[in-house]
């Protein structure tokens, strides 16, 4: 397997506590950053590093962290978006179970270089296994004197406090995450002004995910024009990425950026390939938010080059022929997969998750879930098909936040590169309710 910059501990045997993590080269970042370095030199290591935001957008995280606003006598935050709640995505909380003081490690690195002297970490609401794990970890490293006043006796202090949510997935949007960290009801801001100028508090704030934040250790470790040398173009360093679905080795992987699609599936090193023998049929590559691919277009782009792991190559042809990296949550599907039910599954996580602030969300993605379910279950018609699509394209880019979009996208694309089995539904209603039966292109499998 290729290079492991976040992971390469993870198997140590009590590598969740300090003791052992310092062992192993932990917070010696943490110390090259606070004893050697200015924090507008450990911003600047970030840019070069090329490291791009590994929560979904891929933005690229030194030069998100160079916006912040630096009004004097005003205190600044960093945000840590725990907050993990993408369908097929799961690499976080692993990330957080079984390195802890990674997270930590990066957590007071980027602190000191944003100049905040206190910071969050926002998890999840379900995950409280995780919140206690990264309580002791944060315990250990206030008694090892990396967290509090005078660290190092650099004169930097700082306070780390972990803070649960209540279990909503909106909540994973930066500002409705702020609304949430500030004890109100969690729905989005209009921006501007962003969290950069009015963030948590109404203070200068920057939030990044559980990865981005992590991956700043290494990256002051080997130094930034080093950790860029890693991977392919302006995909730089190493990935997580949560494989699930029809595969023989399901789990969490670090890959190097570049990785062919293809080797990811079917290699041994990776995922070993679809599950019981069967074909590929489809990958939802980035999360269930971003647009499903047929096994033709996934494993090759359009102009028949092939696809990689990558920012650039997964969305090379746009949303006709590509799509996105997104979270990384990398879900494969068999050919027993009905992409019409796996669609109409997806519509009902966004409709229950929308917030409801804005009306083409509140209601587009209700309607999507109620034309859907009219096609899965065999009373839809052909107007349903290009309906569906019709409130998709009102959704999108008319929304406070990306829910919006992220419900759309997937629908779209499922049309689009699903139309036959759509119509199938429609024209053979009594088929396809039947138990076990899948469109098959001209035929069914039982």
């Amino acid at each position: 397997m290729g290079r492991k910059l976040l992971t390469e501990h993870v198997n140590v045997e009590g590598i969740e506590t300090f003791e052992v993590y310092r062992k192993h080269g932990g917070y010696r970042a943490v110390e090259k950053a606070l004893k050697t370095m200015t924090p507008d030199e450990v911003v600047d290591e970030v840019k070069k590093s090329g490291l791009r935001g590994r929560g979904g957008a891929g933005f690229p995280t030194g030069l998100k962290w160079s916006f912040l606003a630096k009004p004097e006598g005003v205190p600044r935050y960093l945000v840590c978006n725990a907050d993990e709640s993408e369908p097929g995505t799961f690499k976080d909380r692993y990330l957080m179970s079984k390195l802890p003081h990674l997270l930590i490690e990066g957590m007071i690195a980027g602190s000191y270089a944003l100049g905040a002297r206190t910071s969050y970490i926002y998890i999840r609401g379900e995950l409280l296994y995780v919140l206690r794990i990264l309580e002791k970890a944060i315990a250990e490293a206030y008694a090892a004197g990396f967290l509090g006043e005078n660290i190092l006796g650099s004169g930097y202090s700082l306070d780390l406090h972990v803070h649960p949510g209540a279990g909503a997935y909106i909540c994973g949007e930066e500002t409705a995450l702020l609304e949430s960290l500030e004890g109100k009801r969690g729905n989005p801001r209009n921006k501007p002004p962003f969290p950069a100028v009015q963030g948590l508090y109404a203070r200068p704030t920057v939030v990044n995910n559980v990865e981005s934040i992590a991956t700043v250790v290494p990256i002051l470790n080997l130094g930034g024009d080093e950790y860029a040398k890693i991977g392919v173009g302006k995909s730089t360093g190493t990935k997580l990425f949560s494989a699930c679905g029809h595969l023989n080795k399901p789990g969490i992987y670090e890959l190097e950026l570049g990785v062919p699609v293809e080797e990811f599936i079917y290699s041994d090193e990776y995922c070993g390939g679809i599950w019981k023998g069967r074909e590929l049929k489809a990958v939802v590559a980035g999360g269930s938010s971003v647009p499903i691919l047929p096994k033709e277009l996934i494993l090759k782009t359009a102009a028949g080059e092939n696809r990689l792991m990558t920012y650039e190559s997964l969305s090379d042809g746009g949303f006709v022929t590509g799509t996105m990296l997104g979270s990384g949550g990398f879900v494969a599907m068999d050919e027993t997969t009905c992409i019409v039910k796996n669609t109409w599954n997806f519509s009902r996580f966004y409709h229950h998750e929308s917030c409801g602030q804005c009306s083409p969300c509140r209601e587009g993605t209700g309607w999507m879930e109620k034309v859907l379910h009219r096609l899965e279950h065999g009373h839809g018609s052909m107007h349903d098909i290009d309906l569906v699509v019709s409130v998709a394209k009102q959704i999108e880019g008319n929304t406070i936040c990306p829910l919006g979009e992220a419900a759309a996208w997937p629908v779209a694309a499922a049309v689009r590169h699903f139309r036959d089995e759509f119509e199938w539904h429609v024209k053979h209603p009594h088929e396809a309710t039947r138990p076990g039966a899948v469109y098959q292109g001209a035929g069914v499998l039982a």
